[in-house]
């Protein structure tokens, strides 16, 4: 970096005139981040050792003692004060930012000004420490983010020709031919050449059934291979799919973007010239140079600005440790105010995954020979709706027979010999090439699987989702805190209103298009949360105050579109999230308070003659130490239902 910034640039002067240099292209913002990661601004373990170094310097200085003849304390001044000083330089000439860091510089210089080096290492090195506990605290986060690394497909099988070589995925290249057997995770998005097989597509779509693709059918990254093997042209790169994307979501998580940090960072603006116009009186009317240091010292708004962005990157890391992964602030401060959840229903409010809901025999065909006849031709099957037929029929407590013989027929069903009897298992297209005539059935908008036997109908078997053990306490959560649920689904009126009854949902949407669920949500004003998994859910997240997504079903798009991403899946932590945005909000507002109430006092001290630039150092960065922790303390808060102590009130 000092390669292409030469020294000279770290003078205002310097920089200035390296800007207005028509030689030079490069833009005042990117300057101004060249010269911070020159400099190492930034970065916690650095701090923490300059912050240590700096005590035992201020120690040393307090006691007395001399480093070849130099007060100890210049060891804090430079070592924490110049990073500061620095940050505010650049801020305020290239990027025009008054934050912070510009009152701590005029302190700074102004403490060195008298003399007091002991006062300059000490805000010097107290500002560095609210700033290291903030570091901490996003530390969780960017843990987070390794650990969701490690979900991603790892290799491809790319071939060329009879050849083939297994590459990292993330070396798969838009045009690349690749093998995927079964059982494997697809590594990139692409399209099936040759090879039928059934894929696991929940992660992109969320259905819960497994969906049958042949040659020109389009496949995912992420989702698994299930049965047959195929290839497949990639038409995205490898690193470009659903793991990596949610990992960059999770990289742009920054608490500036909060509202109410841009109301902090506007107010720090008006009081570095507050400070300077009180400063300049002070020195004016009492003529008294080290009372007109004092307020410099005391007036450094750390305290205060400081209090928003720690407790919102606090509840950010404690959101990762229970499995949310937050965009920015914004999103929290959003979400306290939420007053109605959109919810979507399959891999939302449902597992995603079928389970046997209705058996309909014909006449003259009882339930239980149904359900054997189906779950024994279902042996040859792996297919997921085959085995939850043969897993319902265990649970019932019946015997499952063998298929004399039998096969598999990708995307229809399976056809069986059973004593003798051709049994085929399948769906309307399946009865519809054996000759079977079906009577009419919506399957009450869940999965009808039909049987036959030797060209007798016998009846049919409904599979539906499954309602996640979670969802009704979530539900309940939400009306006890005064927000409304919402149901919007694809589905039909009957299942969603089945689903609706079973959580309490009393407000229902059913049959809703991705533009229906949009309409829904604009129309509904302030305060509106959705909730969802799929690709169609997206328009609907975008346009909420706050979207949260489904990681592990969810598609990569609604990822994308979301400002919250539910790593674990289901709903159960929604209200707690909320219940940790509120008090999130609660704890800025008393760290707000609290900075402006103790620099108040603290002002008017330092104006009367009787805090002294020390004095006041003390007293101020002890209130900017105090805020940090406080917000820090959100990193444990305890969530409803899954910690020990009582949620903040």
């Amino acid at each position: 970096m000092y390669s292409r910034i030469t020294y000279h640039t770290y003078t205002p002067i310097g920089m200035i005139k390296y800007v207005r240099d028509s030689s030079h292209t490069m833009s005042a913002e990117v300057l101004a981040d060249r010269i911070e990661g020159a400099m190492g601004i930034g970065g916690w373990r650095r701090d923490a050792v300059f912050i240590i170094v700096s005590a035992l310097s201020l120690l040393f200085s307090f006691l007395g003692f001399d480093i070849f003849g130099l007060d100890p304390a210049w060891i804090a001044v430079i070592l924490c004060g110049i990073p500061i000083s620095v940050d505010a330089i650049v801020g305020l000439l290239l990027r025009h930012d008054i934050k912070a860091d510009v009152i701590v510089f005029i302190a700074l210089v102004a403490a060195l000004y008298i003399g007091d080096i002991f006062t300059a290492g000490e805000v010097a090195a107290i500002m560095q420490i609210g700033g290291l506990l903030e570091d901490l605290t996003a530390e969780r986060s960017r843990k987070d983010i390794d650990r969701l690394m490690r979900l991603a497909p790892v290799t491809a099988c790319r071939i060329d020709g009879d050849t083939e070589s297994v590459i990292p995925a993330s070396s798969v290249r838009i045009g690349d031919m690749l093998r995927v057997r079964p059982g494997e995770t697809v590594p990139a998005d692409g399209r099936i050449v040759s090879g039928e097989t059934s894929i696991d597509n929940s992660s992109v779509t969320g259905e819960s059934v497994p969906v049958d693709r042949i040659p020109g059918d389009e496949v995912f990254s992420g989702t698994i291979n299930l049965f047959g093997a195929f290839d497949m042209r990639a038409e995205r790169d490898g690193g470009d799919g659903f793991i990596q994307r949610m990992a960059r979501m999770m990289e742009s998580a920054d608490a500036g973007k909060s509202k109410v940090v841009g109301i902090a960072d506007r107010w720090a603006g008006w009081i570095v010239f507050a400070v300077m116009a009180i400063a300049l009186a002070v020195y004016l009317l009492t003529d008294d140079i080290i009372r007109t240091v004092a307020v410099l010292v005391v007036f450094c708004p750390c305290a205060f600005v400081l209090a928003t962005p720690t407790a919102i990157v606090a509840a950010i890391g404690n959101a990762s440790r229970h499995g949310f992964l937050v965009r920015d602030g914004g999103s929290l401060e959003r979400l306290a105010d939420v007053n109605k959840v959109f919810f979507d229903k399959t891999g939302t409010l449902t597992y995603g995954k079928l389970t046997v809901v209705s058996v309909l025999p014909s006449e003259g065909v009882s339930e239980q020979e149904l359900i054997t006849v189906a779950a024994a031709a279902e042996t040859l099957s792996e297919h997921p709706v085959g085995k939850a037929i043969v897993s319902d029929c265990r649970e019932r407590g019946y015997a499952i027979g063998q298929p004399e013989s039998g096969r598999s027929v990708p995307g229809k069903g399976v056809e069986s010999v059973m004593d003798g009897r051709k049994v085929i298992v399948g769906n309307l297209p399946m009865m519809g090439s054996v000759g079977v005539q079906v009577p009419g059935s919506d399957g009450m908008g869940g999965t009808a699987v039909h049987v036959s036997s030797d060209g007798r109908y016998m009846g049919s078997i409904v599979l539906s989702d499954a309602i996640r053990e979670d969802s009704s306490d979530a539900i309940s959560s939400l009306l006890a805190q005064s927000i409304e649920p919402v149901l919007a689904t694809g589905d039909s009126e009957a299942v969603a209103q089945s689903v609706a009854s079973g959580l309490g949902i009393r407000e229902v949407h059913a049959g809703c298009l991705p533009e229906d669920k949009l309409r829904l949500v604009g129309s509904s004003g302030s305060g509106v949360c959705m909730v969802g998994d799929g690709i169609n859910d997206s328009p609907s997240l975008k346009a909420a105050d706050v979207g949260i997504s489904m990681g592990g079903v969810g598609s990569d798009i609604a990822i994308e579109a979301s400002d919250i991403v539910a790593v674990e899946d289901g709903i159960g932590g929604i209200p707690g999230l909320i219940a940790l945005s509120k008090a999130m909000m609660r704890r800025i507002k008393a760290n707000i308070a609290i900075a402006m109430c103790l620099n108040a006092v603290a002002i008017c001290l330092a104006v009367a003659g009787y805090l002294t630039p020390f004095a006041g150092a003390l007293v101020h960065n002890a209130g900017s130490v105090f805020v940090v922790v406080n917000s820090a303390f959100l990193l444990r808060w305890a969530w409803p239902g899954r910690g020990t102590e009582a949620p903040e009130q």
